[in-house]
């Protein structure tokens, strides 16, 4: 992640002035004669997303007009700023008036700032930003660099990023805050009673494991986050047709997006006790691989008969969550790339969230709209309950008919989750599909910002 802020003088730094369509009017009657004129013949109207460098008479850059939409508009894109890095020549600017909400701004250029150069130079943009006042620098830092995480792991293809690789990205994360790590690998993960999470990775050449570390005083509250983390799906044996497999490098978006927020909360030094599982596998096609109606046990004692194959990722997720339930956290949250039906429903940029704590749901809901982080509640809806059974074992991975896909896998998880006082599962998509300001197009930070200010405001 390139440095973004510049702490030199505001006084030397370009200024940006931010304008509506209402707003033009007024700031051009106050620009210099010839700044009017050139803003005329580039027919700048304050539209958003216009960009126009108006030059002084040394032919530098006096000042930056950029569009905005209205601040009452319907439609106001509050990372709109984040293309401003995209778009600037190299230097150091400023903030000359205030944009909707300056902060998210701030974090909008950061996250705008954003490259992934690791197979060829992608060329950072050589633009800085002096800090809005009263801006938390550290805080907003904290948050690009964590998304930057996740970008960066969603985008590395599979052929880098394997099981190992991710418990080597996963470890990295814990040492550098001195968490303790441990690796449950291949058939250990039998003996360590973990049978789901084996069967899903038993036919790739790169073993499965269950990645697990630890952070923080246990005395605090325990938070403990699962992150899905499937580095490739075909589908298994259901096997997902070329369009659908394309970008099924970034099924480990819900571990990504894991490490991304143990990683805020750790550099934070929130006060918890936060662990965090990570089940890590490639689901392949080989000859011992999972079939559909096979049945197996999970951790917690029920048995799984796979109605789908492809239904991969809330198995890992039952066997992690059921691990993870055993310590009684106080907050248990799972994040995975788990659903179609959830893009159906909401389009890729609005996960949905799962709870039936309203406290919970309350607090998720407030700080994904404060940090302009988007999530919308969907209900654990228990009449949909019985579309799991199965007549031969005690629950089925993935019920026949197209209905409700979402909340059925929510309500999978569920019976996994007993004993914790609170839990959150967030159906995410971990991608951008085309770019927008300050969300480039690819492996995408999504829930991260939103559950970290709430872990942030519930324990400090």
């Amino acid at each position: 992640m390139p440095t973004v802020f510049e702490t030199a003088s505001a006084a030397s730094a370009i200024p940006i002035t931010f304008v509506t369509k209402s707003t033009w009017e007024t700031i051009r009657a106050g620009l210099p004669a010839p700044a009017r004129q050139f803003a005329a013949a580039n027919g700048f109207t304050g539209k958003p997303g216009a960009c126009l460098t108006l030059p002084a008479a040394d032919g530098t850059i006096a000042e930056v007009l950029f569009g905005l939409e209205e601040a009452d508009g319907p439609s106001r894109d509050l990372f709109r700023p984040g293309a401003l890095p995209g778009l600037l020549p190299a230097g150091t600017y400023r903030f000359a008036n205030a944009p909707h909400d300056p902060r998210l701004a701030a974090l909008a250029f950061a996250l705008g700032s954003y490259r992934f150069g690791r197979y060829r130079k992608a060329d950072a943009p050589e633009v800085r930003l002096v800090p809005p006042e009263g801006i938390d620098v550290a805080e907003i830092t904290r948050m690009a660099e964590a998304a930057a995480l996740a970008r960066d792991l969603v985008n590395t293809p599979s052929n880098d990023m394997g099981p190992e690789q991710l418990a080597q990205a996963a470890g990295n994360v814990a040492t550098r805050f001195g968490a303790r790590v441990s690796c449950i690998v291949g058939d250990d993960l039998l003996r360590e009673n973990l049978p789901l999470i084996h069967a899903v990775g038993m036919a790739s050449t790169r073993a499965p494991r269950l990645i697990d570390f630890s952070w923080g005083d246990p005395a605090h509250p325990k938070v403990t986050l699962v992150g899905k983390g499937v580095c490739f799906d075909t589908g298994g044996l259901d096997l997902k047709p070329s369009s659908g497999m394309r970008i099924m490098k970034k099924d480990m978006g819900g571990a990504a997006n894991v490490l991304a927020l143990a990683q805020m909360i750790m550099d934070a030094g929130l006060k918890v006790r936060l662990r965090v599982l990570i089940p890590a596998v490639e689901n392949a096609v080989a000859g011992n691989a999972f079939r559909p109606l096979d049945i197996f046990p999970s951790r917690k004692g029920i048995t799984v008969e796979i109605g789908n194959t492809d239904a991969e990722g809330r198995l890992i997720l039952a066997d992690a969550l059921a691990l993870a339930d055993e310590e009684k956290p106080d907050l248990l949250i799972d994040m995975g790339t788990l659903t179609g039906a959830a893009r159906v429903a909401l389009g890729p940029d609005l996960p949905p969230f799962y709870t039936d704590d309203e406290v919970l749901a309350a607090e998720v809901a407030r700080f994904a709209r404060e940090e302009n982080d988007p999530l919308w509640r969907m209900p654990l809806w228990m009449p949909y309950d019985g579309w799991l059974d199965s007549k031969v074992a005690t629950i089925n991975n993935a019920p026949s008919g197209t209905f409700a896909g979402s909340i059925t896998c929510a309500l999978f998880l569920k019976r996994f989750v007993e004993h914790a006082r609170s839990w959150l599962h967030l159906d995410i998509y971990a991608w951008t599909p085309s770019a927008k300001p300050a969300r480039p197009e690819g492996g995408e930070c999504q829930a991260a910002r939103a559950v970290y200010k709430l872990i942030g405001q519930r324990y400090g």
